[in-house]
Formats: C-alpha cells, sequence, structure tokens
C-alpha cells in the first residue's frame, strides 16, 4: 500500500468517528431526562448501599503486656541536709594566773588524755605552797603539845590537884589546836592544787588545735585564759532537721526515732554522701530526736552517730544524709509506668480470669525507684496491665502477650 493509501484508510476512519460522535449527540438531546434519571438512581443506590450494607469482620483485640501482683519489703528513706560535728569539743583554759612559759605539743596533732600541754610559770605557786606546809608543821607542833597539856592535866584533876577550870581550859586549847590544823591542811591543799594547775594537761584524748596565745603571755584570771581546743573525732555527730509531717508519719507507723527497738527487724540508720558525691562507707544510727517542733521553721532536729575511724569526717562539714525511715514488710508493689495519674486519683488496669480489663482505682503509699506502695485497691496475685493500656476501656477483652513492648 502506497502513501496514498494510508492516508485514504485515515480519512474514512476519521469520517466514522464523527458520524459516531453526530449520532450520539443526537441520541443525548432525544433521551437526555432519562439519562440523568438513570444516573440518579445509580447514585442513590451506591449511596443506600454505602450506609446500610456493613462487612462483616473481627476487630483484632488490643494487645498488652501484665505482671503478676507480688509482695516485697520496701525500705522507705528520706533525704536530708546534714552538718558534722565532733563527739567531743573541748577547751583549754588556763586554771590559774601566770606567764606560759612551755608549750609541749605540736599543733594538729593526737594528744592523749592527761598529757601535759603547756607551762605556766610556777615560782609564786611553789612559794605558797611552802608557805602553807610550814604553817601546817607548826599547827601540828602546837596540837601535839595541847594534847600533852590535856593528858597532863585530866590525872591532876582526877586526884583533885587541878580544877575544873584547869582542866577545860586545856580541853579548848587542844581542839583549837587539832581545828588549825585541819586548816592548815585544807591551806596547803588548796595550794597545792593551783600549783598543779600550772601544769596544764589535755582533759581528753583527739586532735589538738593551734595554740590561741603565745609564750610569755599573761594567761589566766586577769588574762586569756583560752589556750586551745580539743576535738575528738573518732566518732562524729551528725546533726539534721526532719519536717512535723516527717514526724507526724512515723508515729503512725509506730516508728521512735532516737529509741533501738530490740524486738523490731531493722533500726533507723543514716547513710552520707561527702562533697565529692561519694558513699561514706560505714552506716550510724539515729540516737537523739529533739521532743518538740521548732514554731519558727515546722522542723525537729534529730542527731545520728557515726563511727569516723579514719578522720575522713571533719567538724563543721555539711553533708547528704539519707535516713531510713520505715520498712514497709509484704507491701503490694506495682511498677510506676503501670499507673495512670489523674485528678481524681490513680488507677491501674487489672486482667480479670476471662481477659477483660477492669478499671481500679487504688491508693498509694511511698513511691521510690521505680516501683510505687499501693496501700488498698489490689491484692497480692492479680494480674495488671503494664504496657499497652493506652488503648483499653474498661470491660474490654484483652490479648496477653508479655514478649510485648511499647507496641503501638
Amino acid at each position: 500500500m502506497g502513501l496514498k493509501g494510508i492516508f485514504a484508510r485515515r480519512a474514512e476512519m476519521f469520517a466514522a468517528l464523527g458520524r459516531f460522535m453526530r449520532n450520539l449527540g443526537l441520541l443525548y438531546k432525544k433521551n437526555r431526562r432519562i439519562i440523568w434519571s438513570v444516573l440518579l438512581v445509580l447514585i442513590v443506590a451506591y449511596l443506600l448501599f454505602s450506609i446500610f450494607y456493613k462487612e462483616k469482620h473481627v476487630e483484632p483485640l488490643p494487645i498488652v503486656a501484665t505482671k503478676t501482683v507480688g509482695l516485697r519489703n520496701v525500705n522507705v528513706y528520706g533525704e536530708y541536709v546534714g552538718r558534722v560535728r565532733a563527739q567531743q569539743f573541748v577547751e583549754v583554759h588556763a586554771r590559774v594566773e601566770g606567764f606560759l612559759e612551755k608549750m609541749t605539743f605540736a599543733e594538729g596533732t593526737y594528744v592523749t588524755k592527761g598529757q601535759t600541754l603547756f607551762v605556766i610559770d610556777q615560782r609564786q605557786y611553789k612559794a605558797t605552797v611552802d608557805k602553807a606546809m610550814a604553817k601546817l608543821k607548826k599547827d601540828q607542833a602546837l596540837e601535839r603539845k595541847a594534847l600533852h597539856d590535856l593528858e597532863r592535866i585530866r590525872p591532876l584533876y582526877e586526884q583533885n590537884a587541878a580544877s575544873q577550870l584547869d582542866l577545860d581550859n586545856a580541853i579548848a586549847a587542844y581542839e583549837s589546836a587539832v581545828a588549825s590544823v585541819g586548816m592548815s591542811q585544807a591551806d596547803l591543799d588548796q595550794a597545792q592544787m593551783e600549783l598543779d594547775y600550772t601544769v596544764v594537761r589535755s582533759p581528753i584524748s583527739g586532735n589538738i588545735s593551734e595554740r590561741h596565745v603565745d609564750l610569755g603571755t599573761l594567761v589566766g584570771t586577769n588574762g586569756k585564759s583560752l589556750l586551745a581546743t580539743v576535738v575528738k573525732s573518732d566518732t562524729v555527730l551528725v546533726d539534721f532537721s526532719m519536717t512535723a509531717l516527717d514526724y507526724l508519719k512515723n508515729k503512725e507507723r509506730n516508728v521512735n526515732l532516737g529509741q533501738k527497738v530490740e524486738n523490731r527487724s531493722w533500726q533507723p540508720y543514716i547513710t552520707i554522701t561527702l562533697a565529692d558525691n561519694t558513699k561514706y562507707p560505714y552506716e550510724g544510727l539515729v540516737d537523739f530526736a529533739e521532743p518538740q517542733v521548732d514554731p519558727r521553721t515546722g522542723t525537729f532536729s534529730v542527731r545520728a552517730e557515726m563511727p569516723n575511724p579514719d578522720h575522713v569526717l571533719l567538724p563543721g562539714q555539711f553533708t547528704k544524709v539519707k535516713l531510713l525511715l520505715d520498712v514497709r514488710e509484704n507491701a503490694v508493689v506495682v511498677p510506676m509506668k503501670a499507673l495512670i495519674i489523674e485528678k481524681g486519683g490513680a488507677y491501674i488496669y487489672v486482667i480479670r480470669n476471662d481477659n477483660t480489663a477492669e478499671k481500679r482505682f487504688i491508693e498509694l503509699g511511698p513511691q521510690l525507684d521505680n516501683i510505687a506502695v499501693v496501700e488498698r485497691g489490689l491484692a497480692q496475685g492479680e494480674q495488671i496491665v503494664t504496657e499497652g493500656y493506652h488503648k483499653l476501656q474498661p470491660g474490654m477483652k484483652v490479648q496477653i502477650n508479655n514478649q510485648y513492648q511499647n507496641a503501638q
């Protein structure tokens, strides 16, 4: 077929298409109402079919992860700011007046009880002792003479060779001499005591501070009396304050701070954290609680005794205190991620035996770490939803899959 034949064939095709379109237009003009009516009927039928016909199918059950409620002992802690102080802090004072002559210790070192620390000029006090001793010896000699006189007069009086007055005078002289000896002995003791006070000794064993006075300084009554301080810090005291609310909670649980209860399985121990956030290796026991609340702060003071064998804790140091307030024995506990908190309270989904979900409101107790104690509303052995509760409604059937994690 040549090029002329191809063009002729295409012309025939376009002519036939034109005739079809003209016939279709004529058909539409003649039957326009019928066509629109048919289309309207088809649209209405489709809409009715869409509304009233529902394909029957089964919705899949929501998948949840569950946990069986158990019992465990829960330690309840309180955290406070504490301050360390020495178990004993003793000031060393000069008890007699004089010039400071000697210092027999190295500042900042450990001293023992009774160790000599300072020596005050002793010459004045030695002279006073010698004077008192001499007077005592004189009075003792007079006492002996008065006794001999009495012993001579008494037999003479019995033989009527001496009068009653002579006997009375002899007795009075002897008793006066005895009294003088007693006074002289007391003067000697006092003088010796003051002499002893010139040697200043450590009242306790502990670390001593730097000296507060220089050698040659007048110390004592009219001078500076504070010489140094001795701190015993093998055991330290940790002071901190608790709120009145903590106190009331402790009373409800019959926890008596400051009193060691022998028949209790636990005691109110504390642990402390140092400034570098390391935990101190020893525990301390609360041994005192203030019997009244400070109305200005609403708190009361608590004290714990803490061993300090390595002298890591320094008096005056601040530290973080963690106190064991209570041990809830056999408490019902749930993971925090299973709780839903609303304005009306906290609730949890419990799975019944027929695998339906129950919305259960509960009363919460202490919350710590990732668990919470349930005071009321839940019992041991019940199954609770820990994952997937956001898809649940009360009474809904569920599918349990404990390998399920954060499925949406």
